[in-house]
């Protein structure tokens, strides 16, 4: 009874955080005309709000799949396939053919081949019985690998000036959101966030392992399949949205087993999700006004949750020797 009350007094003090990082982010340095720079920081929220809880339960439900908290949705390749289709099309039309193409449409052709992709690797994988999550992991990097090798093939043809665009592609960028992006990225979102809970019961048993999943009468095949697709509409939806964000899932999920020490993922999730609201939020808040946007949120957590990976690594590799 006491360890419950602690993780709800843990989480009460996460959302004060998060009420915290959301005021200090939205009313710190307002110019005297501050109709306009609120909307626009509201926008900007809103966008990392539903890219923060995005990431977070696609991650949290990904690496209770594959029993690892350093595995991350981005192995399976969806960030490097949203890169190459964004260069495909500076390479065949021209980075002006990418400007005047709708945001709307952009965001559904981007959003709807990273879920087919997803679909079609789980299809393929999932047919055969003796196929498991590894191999699944296995091809994810084979793909991601031929994807940015496409991409990268395509950077160095492409004119000078396009390719300065082509690189900013690479960075998540919160700037100039199109609204009807997010109310759709809204409606996803709550759409797949419900579809998720259905399976929350079973997640305390997927985190044991396939072998004790399988033991305990979980049928292991089946709803992996359908989480996974979860997670890759997630993802999706999240990249496409604002761009890639390799490192934070590692980061969140680290930060959540570190300060919420349990195995209860009713507590788990909601806590990943306050966090990787905090760590965006404030990520974003000292772009704006501590780096002047003199550098871009991506950088900044990319940087973060890179050393924070090799602290990991170099961690894993003491407790070897």
């Amino acid at each position: 009874m006491k360890k419950r009350k602690n993780y709800h007094n843990r989480i009460i003090i996460l959302l004060i955080l998060t009420a915290l990082s959301v005021t200090l982010y939205l009313f710190y340095g307002l110019p005297k005309r501050w109709e306009y720079a609120l909307n626009s920081r509201i926008l900007t929220l809103s966008a990392i709000v539903v890219t923060g809880l995005s990431l977070a339960l696609a991650t949290m439900i990904f690496q209770t799949i594959v029993n690892n908290r350093i595995l991350t949705p981005s192995i399976l390749g969806l960030d490097n396939l949203y890169l190459l289709i964004q260069v495909s099309i500076i390479f065949v039309f021209g980075s002006n053919a990418l400007a005047e193409i709708k945001s709307i449409w952009l965001f559904a052709v981007c959003t709807g081949a990273m879920i087919l992709f997803a679909l079609l690797l789980y299809y393929f994988l999932f047919n055969k019985s003796r196929q498991n999550i590894f191999f699944l992991l296995l091809v994810g990097i084979v793909f991601g690998t031929f994807f940015q090798s496409m991409t990268t093939f395509m950077e160095v043809l492409i004119d000078p000036n396009e390719f300065q665009i082509a690189q900013d592609i690479g960075f998540a960028s919160f700037n100039n959101i199109n609204i009807e992006i997010l109310w759709v990225s809204i409606v996803i979102l709550l759409c797949t966030t419900l579809y998720t809970l259905r399976y929350i019961r079973y997640f305390d048993v997927l985190s044991l392992g396939r072998d004790h999943a399988i033991n305990l009468g979980i049928n292991y095949q089946q709803i992996s399949k359908r989480l996974l697709v979860a997670v890759a509409i997630l993802i999706s939806v999240s990249t496409a949205l604002v761009g890639p964000l390799t490192f934070l899932g590692l980061l969140v999920m680290n930060l959540t087993f570190e300060f919420i020490r349990t195995y209860r993922h009713s507590i788990l999730i909601p806590s990943a999700m306050l966090i990787s609201v905090i760590t965006l939020v404030f990520g974003q808040f000292l772009a704006s006004q501590v780096f002047t946007f003199g550098t871009t949120l991506s950088i900044i957590v990319n940087f973060v949750g890179g050393s924070y990976f090799v602290y990991l690594l170099l961690r894993a590799n003491k407790k070897w020797q």
